[in-house]
Parts: structure tokens; C-alpha cells; sequence
């Protein structure tokens, strides 16, 4: 028997693949947001706010920004939502709000970047839709005005293609080109290489035109999971453009978290992708920043970035009929998300916390062990009592009823303990 046959070689623990792509710049003012290359992957969001309404559109940048969104888009589709670009910058830099704004422009963008110079000074970066940037010479001459429009401000461009909105003329040679082959494509293998080529051509257009490769970002909208892992194999393979990942609409609740995070992590695993947007239906009453929450989540869940701390809790089951474990962890969950804005500036690193909060002794101590700070609750028929583990080691048992308040004290001192001596000096 080989020595991998009796499991003599070791298991090597698996991580993502390292990014290709070369490196973009997103600005504001001071604040410069690097897009690709050795960059972190970049969260982006979009308001669904009437642009023209400046004070509600830059409240929700706010909070889209504050939940952790490093880029938010705005359409930018009327004359009246272009002259409200720049009151929105305004408003945001008064907040103390330095986000990037990006505009989302279809069919009107060359005539809005041109005619108003003030909103094309305002946003960081333009998204063009090569589809609806026009028809026939048309076509070319718009694209022309809004590309010269992002280099005259030096500003950088996506080029976002989306299957919804393909270019048609492109599409039809493309399938006049298949009818002609021997054994003909099969019409999802044509519309791929339509998406594919959409982008490619116009980004190298852009270039011809004199726009920065450095300040081009490509991306290729579907709304199938298969659908976007094989286009984004495909367009990673043929340029080393940076890459936004994001399918076109994700759906709502769980069908759209659940098909963002399966296309979404499994491009990012092989090393495909340099910003991300999770674009989920808000259900009713939803915060707009939920698909902010899961495209974090996301990135953690994959250990490319760290945003919050991370509580473990078990599922429950029948040895946990107390419910002590379940509240225990929504409250901290809870807590430590409310208190990371601040927490970011006061105790540097402590993103990377993991707590632990267990519900019985199967699991419970060994889970603890395993995180920085971690609590085993008494299951059904287990004694009325609580061992807490920090940093591995068993640090003292709770008991009584006010378990819940005690550890909750312990995990605020912990975070005092190890993360605020960095900025105290200590």
C-alpha cells in the first residue's frame, strides 16, 4: 500500500486561489479604493432610492455604506437625477461619508456625462451597459462621448454586460456565424460567447479611445448559477481585466442568498472575481443593507476578509431543549455587529474574534476550546452549571441565572483584554 493509500500524506487545508487580475482605482477626494490585483474583494451595493430625491439617496449610501458596502451605485437616469449627483456627494462628504459613488448609466449616459460635468466630477466610476448605449453608429459615437467623458475626469469604467440587455446586432452575427458551422453551437453556447465577446470588444474599444486598461472592470451578468460560473471561466481565461461578480437578480430570501453565496463563492474559490454584489429582492420591511450582510458574509464564510466576530452555536437538538443557547447567541451576534462601527476604530483586529456558544456537552467543550472565547450551556438533564473556555484553555464554570449577563461581561472584557492594548501602547 502507497503511503497516500494509508493516509501517511498530509491533508493540505484548502484556500482560494490567487487573484490574475491587474489592479483599478476608484477615488474620492483622498479616499482611493483599490480594485484587483493584491486588493481585498471589494463589496458594492446599489439604493433603490429616486436619485432625484438627494437627501434620501444619500441617507441610504449612509447606511449602505456604514453596513460595510465600499462602493454604492446610484442610476443616474434622468437630466433631474444627474443634477442631483452632486448635492448627494455634498451631503455624503458633510456626513462624513467618503464611499465612492458610482452612476449607473443606460440609453442617455453620453448625454448626461456631457451636458452635466458637475455629476460626472462627482461620481468615482461609471457603469456602461454596452447594450443600451445605443444602436448602429449611434452605438459608437455614445460610447465614445461617455468613455472620453471617464478619462477626461480620470475616472474608472465598468463595462457591465447583463444577458437581459445584450447587444443585439452582436448577438444576431453571432448567431448567423453558428448557423454556418459544421455542427452548430447550441444557443446557450452563443449567447455565452456573445456575453463574453460584448465585453471584451468594448473594453478594448475603450482603450483605443484612450481610457486606462488600469480603470476598466468587466462584468457579465446572468441570473442562473451555472450559467455565471461558466461565463466568468470563460471571460477570466481571456483577459486579466478585474472582474465584478454578481448575478443580474438573485431573488429574494433564502433562493437569493443561497444562489449568490453557491455562484459567487465557487468563482471566488477558483480566484475569479474582484468586487461582488449580492442583488437580493428586499422582502417587505427589509433593509436595503441585507445584501450587504450576506455579500460580507459571503467573503468571511470563504476566509477571504474578515468584517465581524464570528459566533459558532450549535443547531440544537434533543439534548437542547432550553432555548438559554439560542438567545445567548442572537444576543451576542446582535451586540457585536452594533458595536463594530466603533469597535473598528477602538479595537483593531478584534474582526477576527470567534466566539463560541454551545448548547450541550457533545460538542459544546470542544467547540469552545476551538474559539477565542467560548461558553457550553447545560443541556437536558446536565448540572445548572457553565464552563468557559478562553483561548483554549477552561477559565472559570458560570451558574445560576445570570449566566447569559455574566458571559456577556466576560466577551466585553476579553475585547478589551486583547484587542484594546493595541491602541492603548500596551
Amino acid at each position: 500500500m502507497s503511503d497516500a493509500a494509508d493516509g501517511d500524506t498530509p491533508i493540505m487545508p484548502a484556500h482560494p486561489a490567487p487573484r490574475r487580475s491587474r489592479q483599478a482605482r476608484v477615488t474620492w477626494g483622498q479616499r482611493v479604493v483599490t480594485v484587483g490585483g493584491d486588493a481585498p474583494v471589494r463589496v458594492q451595493s446599489m439604493t433603490n432610492t429616486d436619485t432625484v430625491d438627494a437627501i434620501g439617496t444619500a441617507i441610504q449610501v449612509k447606511e449602505l455604506a456604514q453596513a460595510g458596502s465600499e462602493l454604492v451605485r446610484i442610476t443616474v437616469n434622468t437630466p433631474e437625477a444627474a443634477e442631483a449627483v452632486p448635492a448627494i456627494r455634498d451631503q455624503l462628504d458633510r456626513m462624513g461619508i467618503d464611499v465612492p459613488l458610482i452612476g449607473d448609466f443606460h440609453y442617455n449616459g453620453h448625454r448626461l456625462l456631457t451636458d452635466f460635468p458637475s455629476c460626472a466630477q462627482a461620481l468615482s466610476k461609471y457603469r456602461i451597459n454596452p447594450g443600451n448605449v445605443g444602436k448602429g453608429d449611434k452605438r459608437d459615437r455614445q460610447f465614445a462621448l461617455m468613455v472620453e467623458a471617464a478619462a477626461r475626469h480620470d475616472k474608472a469604467v465598468r463595462i457591465g454586460v447583463n444577458w437581459g440587455s445584450l447587444d443585439q446586432e452582436l448577438l444576431a452575427s453571432l448567431m448567423d456565424r453558428n448557423a454556418g458551422r459544421r455542427v452548430p453551437w447550441d444557443a446557450k453556447q452563443v449567447m455565452y460567447q456573445a456575453l463574453v465577446e460584448s465585453a471584451l470588444q468594448s473594453a478594448d474599444w475603450a482603450r483605443e479611445l484612450g481610457l486606462d486598461p488600469n480603470q476598466i472592470i468587466i462584468s457579465c451578468k446572468v441570473s442562473g448559477v451555472q450559467d455565471l460560473i461558466t461565463v466568468y471561466q470563460a471571460l477570466a481565461s481571456r483577459c486579466d481585466y478585474a472582474l465584478h461578480l454578481g448575478l443580474t437578480e438573485a431573488g429574494m430570501g433564502t433562493k437569493g442568498t443561497v444562489a449568490s453565496a453557491v455562484s459567487l463563492g465557487h468563482l471566488l474559490q477558483q480566484g475569479i472575481g474582484d468586487t461582488i454584489r449580492v442583488s437580493l429582492t428586499p422582502q417587505p420591511g427589509e433593509a436595503r443593507t441585507q445584501e450587504v450582510v450576506v455579500a460580507l458574509e459571503i467573503l468571511q464564510a470563504l476566509g477571504l476578509r474578515s468584517f465581524n466576530p464570528s459566533v459558532t452555536a450549535c443547531p440544537g437538538c434533543g439534548r437542547t431543549t432550553s432555548t438559554t443557547f439560542q438567545e445567548l447567541a442572537k444576543q451576542i451576534d446582535d451586540h457585536l455587529r452594533a458595536m463594530m462601527p466603533s469597535w473598528r476604530e477602538r479595537y483593531p483586529g478584534v474582526e477576527t474574534m470567534k466566539v463560541a456558544v454551545m448548547g450541550c456537552i457533545v460538542n459544546g467543550p470542544g467547540e469552545s476550546k476551538h474559539a477565542d472565547i467560548g461558553i457550553s450551556l447545560p443541556g437536558t438533564g446536565e448540572a445548572p452549571a457553565a464552563p468557559v473556555y478562553i483561548d483554549g484553555e477552561k477559565a472559570l464554570t458560570l451558574r445560576g441565572d445570570g449566566i447569559a449577563a455574566d458571559f456577556f461581561r466576560l466577551v466585553e472584557d476579553y475585547i478589551e483584554r486583547r484587542f484594546g492594548s493595541v491602541t492603548s501602547g500596551h
